[in-house]
């Protein structure tokens, strides 16, 4: 009994870390996210990607709370996403994984959370409708693959300030195996490649060592440790780096695109 009251005690004094932050997942012009803002529940929500209007909201699983102990040890959150075979799974920080129905919205326990990722053929599925059509009608289609290496593998943005939405997805040489990055600018579907064996700045001929990146907002960019000089943003640009190392931004300075170095 003492042992227990003294495991009791630990517990009821201990606090949990905030939960880690869930990459979101595109499917079908559709984004999935965990907000992970509610520790008595893991759930989802699905928004537009086009309009960027939320269209429901889904509970994965509940977190059964004992009252005599603290509360917030005994959260679980969603650790993971990702689509597989049209299906949304969805792993908790404990790694049981769910699936969930997209048309049903029914979810069941999964035992296939450790089941290998899918294959390129299964991603090229989740290609919104206008990125496929542009793919296909831009020059990339002959030399370059879609490359699936991180989550999101496109983003969009107005990247060179028209006031129009372009994509910017990740794809890979087939002569070399180089990585880097397709913008499509707009409806005229004008192609820029970035890395993939045309260089750029210090970011090279192959963008390999990119672990993330983001839209970054336009107007006028933050000034890093030793900047002298900053360029302001007529567009949104790309904010490109490597875990713990450098960073950097992507923009266009009226006739073509830059490499501006972010921090170190």
């Amino acid at each position: 009994m003492v042992c227990a009251t003294v495991l009791l005690s630990g517990l009821a004094s201990a606090k949990r870390a905030a939960p880690a932050k869930v990459e979101p997942v595109i499917y079908q012009d559709v984004r999935y996210v965990a907000p992970n803002d509610d520790g008595h529940r893991g759930y989802i929500e699905a928004w537009d990607f086009q309009s960027n209007k939320k269209l429901w909201e889904l509970t994965v699983f509940t977190n059964r709370i004992d009252p005599k102990l603290e509360e917030d040890v005994q959260w679980v959150f969603i650790g993971k996403l990702s689509v597989r075979d049209g299906t949304l799974m969805v792993t908790s920080e404990h790694g049981k994984t769910y699936r969930i129905a997209l048309k049903t919205k029914s979810v069941t326990q999964s035992d296939l959370g450790g089941s290998p990722a899918p294959d390129a053929a299964t991603e090229l599925n989740n290609i919104p409708e206008a990125v496929k059509r542009a793919i296909t009608n831009s020059p990339i289609a002959k030399d370059y693959d879609v490359s699936f290496h991180m989550n999101p593998f496109y983003l969009r943005g107005d990247f060179n300030g028209d006031g129009k939405i372009d994509v910017a997805v990740l794809l890979k040489q087939r002569s070399s195996g180089k990585l880097g990055i397709a913008i499509i600018h707009g409806e005229v579907d004008k192609v820029t490649i970035l890395g993939a064996g045309v260089g750029l700045g210090n970011g090279g001929d192959d963008f390999e060592w990119m672990d993330s990146w983001q839209v970054y907002s336009k107007g006028r960019v933050a000034r890093g440790a030793g900047e002298t000089a900053v360029p302001r943003l007529n567009g949104e640009a790309l904010l490109v780096g490597k875990s713990e190392a450098v960073s950097a931004l992507i923009y266009w300075n009226g006739k073509r695109y830059i490499w501006f170095q972010h921090g170190d």
